[in-house]
């Protein structure tokens, strides 16, 4: 570890040198570059600094116990000598979770999908509220959203929704919100006051970029439709909805919420970009899928990861067992806790094989 980090800390140092320098600065794109590395490793240098400087108050404390004749006074050092061990304890184990690899995709923006599962109305109806939580949470974070496709029901409902969430750390938030969501509760439409069961699906995809994911256009088949719901006289009469086809894949996207095709197909290639950056990374990560497998899940969609209680109160997530007892907070966007703990739980994770790599 402390190899690394005096690399690192030599590379810091050089780039200090690097950006001050006025033939860096003139190529701007390379400047920029080695700004942005600078800050990622900020936070790790200042730690390793703070560590060297408890490293020496520790080497200091050593060299004058001997010599002190003072019963006091070197009682007062031996303590002080134990607090610098404890603090140099603790700055270690923050030092290895700052050097744990980075998920590339942590910064980048998300796409959405939500869609009703089992249980009829009632799941339409909870996918509906599933999609309102993360707008209400994205409002909390200062997160944009906007909307894709929606695919609605006459009850409120939605059978489909995918929608894109931008801004800082929007996929570093919300990537563990992916899988199979289940709701137990008495329904509206329940005459019995019965408590029925109803699931919807959560896919959350980082939101690829042109360099990631090129689409021959050769590999695309582009059809316009007419679009359905509301909007009246123009729907009738405008073939505004797409709906693309990635052949290689058989991947499908369609996009209708706009009443310009231009801007659908904009929409429906975000989309698209996304679906298969994730195909593509699943693919890529098939040979390691037991690795993978963990507390805090693979973040497979097949994977049921949470529970809605409403008549208890509470909402629990299954991968690491933690229940939150305020479920209407919740509903309203109050996640932060429980991604907190998430995270938590998949950083020790991550540090405990590390240790056995280590090992």
């Amino acid at each position: 570890m402390f190899k690394k980090l005096d690399k690192m800390l030599e590379r810091y140092e050089k780039l200090n040198k690097l950006v001050g320098d006025p033939d860096v600065i003139s190529r701007m794109d390379e400047w920029k570059n080695y700004t942005k590395e600078l800050a990622d490793m900020s936070d790790t240098v200042d730690k390793y600094t703070e560590y060297k400087k408890v490293e020496k108050e520790i080497a200091d404390l050593k060299a004058q116990l001997p010599a002190e004749k003072d019963a006091e006074m070197k009682e007062l050092m031996e303590q002080e000598l134990s607090d610098c061990n404890d603090k140099l304890e603790s700055i270690s184990e923050q030092l290895r979770i700052l050097l744990l690899p980075k998920d590339p995709d942590d910064d980048k923006n998300v796409i959405m999908e939500i869609r009703a599962g089992a249980g009829g109305e009632e799941a339409s109806l909870f996918a509906y509220e599933l999609y309102r939580m993360y707008v209400k949470y994205s409002e909390r974070h200062r997160l944009k959203t906007e909307e894709i496709e929606n695919n609605s029901t006459e009850l409120g409902g939605v059978k489909e929704v995918v929608f894109s969430i931008t801004g800082k750390s929007a996929y570093g938030k919300l990537k563990y919100e992916s899988g199979v969501h289940r709701v137990q509760r008495v329904p509206e439409t329940e005459s019995q006051g019965r408590v029925h069961t109803s699931t919807a699906t959560v896919a959350v995809l980082p939101e690829a970029t042109d360099v990631e994911v090129h689409i021959d256009e050769k590999d695309l088949r582009v059809d316009t439709l007419r679009s359905s719901g509301a909007g009246g006289q123009h729907i009738n009469k405008t073939e505004s909805c797409i709906r693309l086809t990635h052949i290689p894949t058989g991947i499908v996207v369609l996009c209708q919420d706009e009443r310009s095709q231009t801007k659908n197909r904009e929409k429906a290639m975000r989309v698209l970009k996304s679906r298969l950056y994730d195909y593509y990374q699943s693919q890529a990560d098939k040979e390691y899928a037991e690795n993978r497998r963990s507390q805090v899940g693979t973040g497979d969609r097949s994977e049921r990861i949470r529970t809605y209680n409403f008549p208890q109160g509470r909402v629990t997530d299954h991968r690491i067992g933690y229940t939150v007892h305020d479920i209407e907070g919740f509903m309203m966007g109050d996640l932060d806790e429980m991604i907190e703990r998430l995270s938590i739980a998949d950083r020790e994770r991550k540090l405990a094989a590390e240790g056995n790599v280590e090992e």
